[in-house]
């Protein structure tokens, strides 16, 4: 059961949520607190490095948000962060050093570590993306089932019941997801693998791994 713990998935030491990994088995189990933790994370800030726009949102100074660009909260964007054009940020997002929220891009209780890109046309919702993962134009992360039932994660035989109603995607360090793909919930993206254009992901793809289709994986060379 190690292919979705968080230390397969993710360096910790590249995002602020850190501290709200620690001592949770699962990487989902944080999003439940994920509200009130950037609101307190929030109020710990440096004043001289980050601005407050409004009440619960915190803003680098050295990030880019463009005026159209919609902030809920709570939120915070990391330094050297971009967030572009109409994207639509609706709360309990961590944004991190570096990342790109393109335009057009809705967040939702969720966390991109230093580096993440979901760059055009991209839904995140109740998911994480690692240290530089990647979203291709209009890839998405799906959080609820078509029949509203607990999502399961899933890894060939392996089961492990989230007992979440709402679970997008865990996406690796590294790992590049191709233009218009669907993520389905619960899916798990290993670190440093490429999903096809086009793609409907369930379950698991390896580290290291393409996923050109259901039941066809290549090892990246």
């Amino acid at each position: 059961m190690t292919f979705c713990r968080t230390e397969e998935l993710f360096d910790l030491s590249h995002t602020l949520a850190a501290p709200l990994f620690e001592g949770r088995e699962w990487p989902w189990q944080v999003l439940d607190e994920l509200k009130d933790f950037i609101l307190k994370l929030g109020e710990s800030l440096p004043a001289d490095e980050y601005s407050q726009p409004q009440p619960g949102v915190w803003v680098a100074k050295t990030a880019k948000v463009a005026p159209t660009a919609l902030l809920g909260a709570p939120c915070i964007i990391g330094p050297g962060a971009e967030v572009r054009h109409c994207a639509f940020i609706r709360g309990s997002a961590l944004v991190g050093a570096g990342a790109v929220v393109g335009n057009s891009v809705e967040l939702k209780n969720c966390i991109l570590f230093d580096g993440a890109q979901a760059p055009h046309f991209n839904y995140v919702g109740d998911s994480i993306l690692g240290v530089k993962a990647h979203l291709g134009a209009g890839a998405v992360t799906s959080n609820l089932k078509s029949d509203k039932s607990l999502v399961v994660v899933k890894n060939g035989e392996e089961t492990i019941a989230t007992g979440r109603k709402k679970l997008g995607a865990l996406v690796g360090d590294g790992a590049e997801v191709g233009c218009n793909s669907v993520l389905c919930p619960g899916a798990v993206l290993g670190r440093g693998c490429q999903v096809y254009p086009a793609s409907c992901v369930r379950g698991a793809v390896p580290a290291g791994h393409i996923y050109k289709g259901p039941g066809k994986l290549a090892k990246r060379v």
